[in-house]
């Protein structure tokens, strides 16, 4: 159990909390929510042990081992994945570090004998320590994540790949409690889906932050919120925490209308000229003052806003057989499509399949190999981004939102000043003359996104938009776009996002291969599985058709005799080569030898099966007869 007392942390003259406390039982699994900036990270590090708080303890038992995941992990670009993965100060940690490195040895030089015992030697330190299962797991964890060359330098892979290593990393290690800051960025569909159901088994307990509300609501069982500096705990998963926020919320305007009767029934009782001579009046009149100071927390922060856009025609934009590859991966092969006046598609796939490609060749910033595209005369993009725009620390806010527009018009022909579209951001009055600089990362984007609307774009194109967004003002900016009357393009992991916005998915399947679908990512998911269904089923519905014979034949009941024998020898056989493959460990060249020939064992083992029901039929229809 960790126990975190009266925690207080500023940033400027910005507090984040405000003496918060909390309790993080064992098991429990906390999804930490509200709009950036509001100190989310900066909560984790401190649990963490990576940032200290003003004031405040945080108890816990000299052998409680917290594990975390940054949002932009940093790992050491000298070590190999594997070695990545095994960094730290726990003993079966430092024992597979050993095994690892003298099996490197030994792969180098194998008839060294000094090598060869020292690898036997940690082998048996491996069995003493139950230690294969964790070295087992460890690679399965990369390996699902897409990582399988484990004996690559961290610098040569991708920024995508150092997060799943990070992520792998993060996953292994013996710990009592698990952070994670952004586990879900950068991460493809299916990976999200694999860490989703890995998650929900974990033994230690959990506290995540994640925009990702599919996520939050499956993994979680507790919500802790943070806003202005104050900590509220939700009982329950993200669902749960939306109700009762509601409920919070009403409360809180419940009791400030009560409060107001009563001050202003005070307030009169002292405009009557009450004698403050008794010690009764003197009392009220106390009262009366301290209900005056009295504030109650009913302004409700939002981003609502309709925004007009330009008026867009009939062409819009049509894609012509495109082609691109990079260097020798083909990205998009003899690809057209034509984006009509209301379309709302959303891209998938995995990650590097093209997606963020097509986007920028739709926008004219990349160049096909082949084919042509056509762009409508009445075309305006507003083009949101994956990677960070480099904002001007220098400049103040209020400045870089006025270098696009003074001023933007609503749909019924109001005017917004740049000011207030700041403030419907979240931004207040005061801040807005702050130095970007000053401002986080979360913030830096949704400063960014104001940015791009405020263009009045009608064709708006959105790279993983969810990417460092909080879910309040991604709800926002769902809002926003189910009244937006131009096209919605959009890249996204975001299985929630794509539901609420899209209707018609383009799945990139790799190889420049694509595939069109009608309707929301939850509707493709329930097709994909459906089609995965028919196909076993299709499969087993198959049977080879079996000989009928009348009667067996000499060899027939030679055969009857032994084949028993014969499928208990190969049972046999199977189990000796799955131990062996067990204690091969992690040589791979030996394991992946061993289980060749277990697959051929087992496929003869199957074979005789099958002939011996043949045979049995065979024999009981004599019987019968």
């Amino acid at each position: 159990m960790l126990i975190i007392e009266n925690l207080h942390k500023s940033y400027g003259d910005k507090v984040l909390f405000d003496d918060i406390s909390c309790t993080i039982a064992d098991n429990e699994r906390i999804g930490l929510i509200g709009v950036n900036g509001t100190g989310k990270s900066s909560f984790l590090k401190v649990i963490a042990g990576i940032d200290s708080p003003e004031k405040g303890n945080l108890k816990h038992a000299k052998d409680y081992r917290i594990e975390y995941l940054a949002q932009d992990p940093i790992l050491d670009p000298n070590l190999t994945v594997i070695d990545q993965i095994y960094y730290g100060e726990a003993t079966i940690m430092k024992l597979m570090r050993a095994y690892e490195a003298a099996l490197l040895k030994l792969q180098e030089d194998a008839e060294n004998s000094a090598y060869q015992q020292e690898l036997m030697r940690l082998q048996q330190k491996m069995d003493e320590a139950e230690a294969w299962e964790a070295n087992t797991a460890a690679k399965t964890i990369l390996t699902k994540l897409g990582i399988t060359d484990f004996g690559k330098k961290v610098t040569e892979l991708s920024g995508g790949q150092q997060k799943r290593v990070a992520i792998a990393k993060a996953l292994i290690q013996p710990a009592d409690l698990l952070i994670l800051d952004e586990p879900t960025n950068h991460l493809d569909n299916e990976t999200v889906e694999w860490l989703e159901k890995y998650l929900q088994s974990y033994k230690g307990s959990l506290l995540l932050v994640t925009h990702d509300r599919y996520f939050l609501n499956r993994v979680t069982n507790r919500i802790y919120e943070l806003d202005k500096g104050n900590l509220y705990i939700y009982e329950g998963n993200y669902e749960m925490f939306l109700e009762k926020k509601a409920e919070r919320e009403a409360l809180e305007v419940s009791n400030e209308q009560k409060h107001q009767n009563t001050l202003r029934r005070e307030l009169e009782w002292l405009k009557r000229g009450a004698k403050a001579r008794t010690t009764k009046q003197k009392a009220r009149i106390e009262r009366a003052e301290e209900m005056k100071k009295e504030t109650f927390d009913t302004k409700k922060d939002h981003l609502a806003f309709q925004v007009g856009s330009t008026r867009l025609g009939k062409k819009v934009i049509e894609l012509k057989s495109i082609g691109k590859t990079y260097d020798v991966t083909t990205l998009l092969h003899d690809f057209s499509y034509l984006v009509v006046p209301g379309e709302r598609l959303g891209i998938i796939g995995a990650n590097g399949s093209g997606k963020s490609t097509l986007l920028n060749i739709m926008a004219n910033r990349v160049e096909p190999d082949e084919g042509e595209i056509e762009i409508g005369e009445t075309v305006k993009i507003g083009y949101y981004t994956q990677g960070d725009e480099e904002l001007d620390g220098s400049m103040r806010m209020i400045d870089y939102i006025k270098e696009v527009a003074e001023v933007i018009h609503t749909k019924d022909g109001q005017v917004i000043t740049a000011e207030q579209m700041l403030e419907r951001f979240l931004f207040s009055r005061a801040e807005q003359y702050n130095y970007i600089r000053k401002l986080s990362g979360g913030e830096k984007r949704r400063l960014y996104l104001l940015k791009v609307l405020m263009t009045e774009p009608n064709v708006l194109f959105l790279d993983e938009p969810t990417n460092d967004l909080d879910t309040q003002t991604l709800s926002v900016l769902e809002e926003y776009l189910d009244h937006f009357p131009g096209v919605v393009i959009t890249v996204s992991h975001d299985r929630y996002f794509l539901d609420r916005v899209t209707d018609r998915l383009l799945v990139f399947k790799g190889q420049g291969r694509t595939e069109l679908f009608q309707g929301n990512y939850s509707a493709y998911l329930v097709q994909r599985q459906l089609a995965t269904s028919t196909v076993h089923k299709t499969e087993k519905a198959i049977e080879k058709p079996k000989k009928q014979k009348k009667k067996l034949s000499y060899n027939d009941r030679r055969e009857w005799e032994h084949i028993e024998d014969q499928i208990m020898e190969l049972e046999g056989k199977v189990e000796a080569l799955q131990q062996a493959i067990i204690d091969a460990g992690s040589d791979s060249e030996q394991v992946q030898k061993l289980y060749g020939e277990q697959q051929e064992t087992e496929a003869a083992l199957e074979k005789k099966m099958e002939r011996w029901e043949e045979l049995s039929m065979l024999v009981e229809e004599m019987e019968n007869q």
